[in-house]
């Protein structure tokens, strides 16, 4: 049998084993077909937010028909995963929703998922929405290579420490942030990556309020103080594209930053506003530093 193809039993219902569903981010539509076909089959049905899914259910008409309906989550995982391990080894298959979009992204599907693959038992998944890709498709930003890294540290130094991680990575960025710290996140992303870069902030994705802020990250930063966001948030921005320079304007950028900051702050600055490699602002930071 191909890998990945949902068998089923000879009486129509769902062979043991897990099954991921994608859940709508917004828009109850959004649902697949298939997914709604693994609610109404599956022995057992386990979600992040058992109140989030009823409520699914209800809108499409799947009844809950006496099957047990178990919370997973982050702080009950441990206790639950040996249970809906129990069931797939009684014969019995179980689907894992989401609170809302794809299992396993910002999700604690991981270590479930860990588990039955360890245990040798059967895992599916029915692909559908996701807050990353529709996020990615509104951005007009460069698809072909991205990277999601979920959400920042909390405090503003392990925050900017991190972004500086991501910072050199040629691919389009993708966090996930609140709207009580999308301003302080923005603000360290000018730091660490420039005001420059390319930028959009997207939230309530397929809500009735929907809404897509696309520029610069300054300029992005400073539509928030000018009108406030809720909502989750989506937040995409470009990789760096190197400027083209040549040594005379690289020296003259560096002198007129060097004059009012550091050596490695002004290395930072205009490795920001240049793209180009850090050891080459670097050196050139350093002869310069020799001549004064």
């Amino acid at each position: 049998m191909p890998s990945g193809e949902v068998q089923t039993r000879g009486n129509g219902g769902l062979a043991p084993g897990l099954y991921f569903i994608a859940t709508p981010i917004g828009a109850a539509r959004d649902i697949t077909l298939h997914a709604l076909d693994l609610l109404r089959s599956a022995d057992v049905l386990a979600a992040e937010d058992t109140r989030s899914l009823r409520h699914l259910m209800e809108i499409h008409g799947v009844s809950l028909a006496g099957r047990p309906l178990l919370a997973y989550h982050d702080h009950n995982g441990a206790a639950m995963r040996p249970k809906i391990l129990r069931a797939i080894e009684e014969g019995r298959s179980v689907v894992y929703a989401s609170e809302a979009g794809t299992p396993l992204v910002a999700d604690p599907g991981y270590q479930l998922a860990r588990s039955v693959i360890e245990a040798g038992f059967a895992l599916h998944s029915a692909p559908g929405p996701s807050a990353v890709l529709t996020a990615l498709t509104l951005s007009g930003l460069p698809s072909d290579r991205f990277l999601f890294a979920g959400f920042a540290p909390n405090t503003r130094g392990a925050r900017r420490n991190w972004l500086a991680e991501f910072k050199p990575i040629p691919a389009t960025l993708v966090f996930y942030e609140s709207p009580k710290r999308i301003r302080e996140m923005l603000g360290d992303c000018v730091q660490v990556f420039g005001g420059e870069r390319q930028a959009a902030l997207c939230r309530e994705l397929t809500k009735r309020f929907e809404e897509v802020r696309r520029g610069s990250l300054s300029e992005i930063s400073q539509s928030l103080a000018e009108a406030p966001v809720k909502g989750e948030i989506v937040l995409v921005i470009d990789r760096a594209h190197a400027v083209e320079i040549g040594e005379e304007e690289l020296e003259a950028r560096l002198r007129e930053v060097m004059a009012q900051a550091s050596l490695r702050d002004a290395v930072d600055e205009v490795v920001a506003q240049t793209g180009l490699p850090r050891r080459k602002v670097y050196q050139a930071a350093l002869a310069l530093e020799k001549e004064q």
